[in-house]
């Protein structure tokens, strides 16, 4: 397969020749499942590897290839088998917390140029679920699109939307029903060929009914939501990079019903910036926009041109975001002297076996 097809561009040409890794080629990462990355080149379809050198360099989770990913990787010799040896620079990277107590990154796909946010038109609509999808996806690097699912079902589409909008200001809104063919027609301006669309949202929204749809065959299991509240069961269980048949790519996800921020101090400056700029006209450089005088804020929310749901929601994926940042801090240091610990280990059986 042509790389160009896959999205080989200037920037990646750049990034491998800087590499200098001589035998290696380059491939893009379609699949990731159990520490196997499924690879497109030029030379086909390869299941690889990470070289042993590279897991021993790795620092954290963004050192590992992910869906999305370019590559360096060599193949072994009479296989259909090879061995990664680099991840290229990333152009966007959306990345989550994983689920539970665990104070770790989770990559959901790479080198994406365009965010499908999918929320369904039925009990599972939830605008403040939004926000967090939007700040992360305004820190990724991509440019999100809201896609609202299931139009077929909804009856006030028109107040849908704008709930929607009032929490994604300036964010491209489309409805769609993939069961009924309604609305599919705009999402033909993002679909391009050579360009990588990510489709993201929550179990049962449909995510893998738009990706047969768009594929033109079954591939991807699809079923039925639950009764009573319509959320979905999980039918993707590990992310996949499709290429469509106009030439565009799009990676399939598996649900998130929980979506802890990873980072986000420029995404929420992005996703509440009419907050930011209220912030800004207050009279204290410091407000707290609590009880101080002369307070945008609290004189908006007074006013009625700022909802305080917003604004609440505002202050807590703020709290959320300054905990995030502590424990990773925290992390970091462990890790950095656990690093130095390792060193110091090695070169004292180097010196010893002299």
């Amino acid at each position: 397969m042509s790389l160009r097809k896959l999205g080989w561009d200037q920037f990646y040409i750049g990034n491998f020749e800087a590499l200098n890794k001589p035998g290696c080629f380059a491939g893009r990462v379609t699949m990731e499942h159990m520490h196997l990355y499924q690879i497109q080149s030029e030379m086909g379809e390869y299941v690889a590897v990470i070289s042993g050198k590279m897991r021993h360099e790795a620092y954290r989770r963004e050192d590992y290839p992910a869906v999305g990913d370019w590559v360096a990787w060599s193949p072994m010799d009479g296989e259909k088998r090879g061995v990664i040896h680099a991840v290229l620079p990333r152009k966007s990277k959306f990345s989550r917390k994983v689920a539970g107590n665990t104070v770790e990154e989770q990559i959901v796909a790479t080198n994406v140029d365009t965010l499908f946010l999918l929320n369904s038109l039925n009990h599972d609509f939830n605008p403040r679920r939004m926000e967090r999808y939007l700040i992360l996806a305004w820190e990724s690097g991509a440019n999100p699109v809201i896609v609202l699912t299931k139009s077929d079902l909804c009856t006030d589409i028109e107040d849908k939307i704008n709930q929607m909008a009032a929490v994604a200001p300036g964010v491209p809104i489309l409805t769609i029903s993939s069961l009924l063919n309604e609305g599919m027609e705009a999402l033909d301006s993002y679909l391009i060929a050579g360009q990588t669309i990510a489709l993201l949202g929550s179990s049962g929204v449909g995510k893998s009914t738009l990706i047969n749809f768009l594929l033109g065959e079954e591939l991807q299991e699809v079923k039925e939501v639950r009764g009573g509240d319509d959320r979905g069961k999980h039918t993707t269980t590990f992310r996949q990079l499709f290429l469509l048949p106009n030439g565009a790519m799009m990676i399939d996800t598996p649900g998130m019903r929980e979506l802890q921020l990873w980072q986000g101090s420029e995404g929420i400056k992005d996703q509440f910036n009419e907050i930011e700029e209220l912030a800004a006209q207050c009279y204290f450089n410091d407000c707290s926009h609590g009880r101080e005088p002369e307070c945008a804020v609290q004189l908006a929310i007074h006013q009625g041109t700022l909802e305080i749901e917003r604004y609440e929601s505002y202050l807590k994926l703020q709290r959320e975001l300054r905990y995030m940042a502590t424990k990773e801090n925290d992390k970091l240091r462990f890790q950095e002297k656990e690093r130095v610990k390792r060193l110091h280990t090695q070169q004292k059986n180097h010196k010893s076996m002299r």
